[in-house]
């Protein structure tokens, strides 16, 4: 069943196909109110914001992508094959020889594997040969003014790209990113950039869009500033006896702080296939699985993972992925 938000967004772009994909957003309303407020909370000349937005093109491209009722709901049978193939594992393999340095320094500063980096860019963009073809002006400008289900985050999404442009010393005009307007390697939305991104290089520039450095050491201090725990278990296969009391729902695939412990879990009926201290935060994954349910536990660092994009399929082939790298590179040394 379509969503109320996303029957709002076919029926809007059905209504403004006739407009083309020429609109002069400084003539539109919500636009002159959003050049005021930036001009007065943020110190932004008018005529500057005028001229990138008169600058900036609808693309009516945009609208249909994201109003596109959203697939079904995968199975990890389904998901996993996606981002677990031998070729992106070849690949990771590559990057990390190339930025070897980088990867050894994200780990001792940060401290954040470079596996995880690895699978993080890998399942993002294919390790930036996905980065997305439109500009990010475009989309922004599309979702900001002409989207209404959610104009106002991307609302602020722009106003946050025009400042760390301007922070940057670089022309918002230039950049490319998604359809949603997540930017570079590793797919950093504006806001998360200004927060997380770091010129790991050193040459003045957080450049996550052209230099592999830079995006490794962004996506390391992204896991770092969320708590990432150094050398900490991530996720792990567990057994379920005969009698697992599953008890709540909502106890099982809950994206959340882990509250129960590995004790916790085993009077359930759920022991972890490796031992491990007792006392272990986890939550508890019931999967549909190639060969029938699976359970797995998953820890601090798997909710980290989930601060990224707040699914635990996704966080659960981001550790997958990053395991079968790690695995590929020792077997080659």
């Amino acid at each position: 069943m379509i969503s109320q938000w996303r029957q709002w967004g076919i029926a809007l772009v059905g209504a403004l196909a006739s407009v083309g994909s020429t609109a002069d957003y400084r003539q539109h309303p919500e636009a002159r109110a959003f050049v005021s407020e930036l001009s007065r909370e943020h110190g932004f000349e008018a005529s500057r914001l005028e001229r990138w937005l008169g600058e900036a093109k609808r693309q009516d491209t945009i609208l249909e992508a994201i109003a596109r009722p959203a697939e079904r709901t995968r199975t990890w049978a389904e998901y996993r094959p996606i981002f677990l193939q031998p070729l992106r594992v070849t690949r990771g393999i590559a990057f990390w020889r190339e930025h070897r340095d980088a990867l050894a320094r994200a780990e001792r500063e940060l401290g954040v594997p470079p596996e995880i980096v690895l699978a993080i860019i890998g399942v993002e963009t294919n390790y930036g040969r996905t980065t997305g073809s439109h500009r990010v002006i475009d989309a922004l400008s599309t979702l900001a003014f002409d989207y209404p289900p959610r104009a106002p985050f991307f609302r602020k999404e722009l106003a946050q790209y025009f400042i760390l442009m301007r922070e940057q010393e670089q022309n918002p005009l230039d950049f490319k990113g998604s359809y949603a307007g997540a930017m570079g390697y590793g797919q950093f939305m504006p806001s998360s950039y200004r927060h997380y991104a770091i010129d790991f290089d050193g040459d003045g520039f957080a450049d996550i869009w052209n230099n592999p450095t830079d995006a490794i050491g962004s996506v390391a201090n992204y896991f770092a500033e969320h708590g990432w725990q150094r050398g900490a278990p991530v996720a792990l296969r567990a057994r379920a006896s005969d009698d697992l009391a599953r008890g709540d729902a909502s106890d099982w695939n809950r994206i959340h702080p882990p509250e129960l412990t590995v004790a916790d879990w085993a009077e359930r009926g759920l022991t972890p296939i490796f031992p491990l201290p007792a006392e272990l935060p986890a939550n508890a994954l019931a999967l549909a699985g190639d060969f029938g349910e699976e359970f797995w536990l998953a820890f601090h660092n798997f909710y980290v993972i989930t601060r990224y994009n707040r699914s635990h399929l996704y966080a659960l082939a981001v550790e997958q992925l990053s395991k079968e790298i790690k695995t590929a590179m020792e077997t080659e040394q």
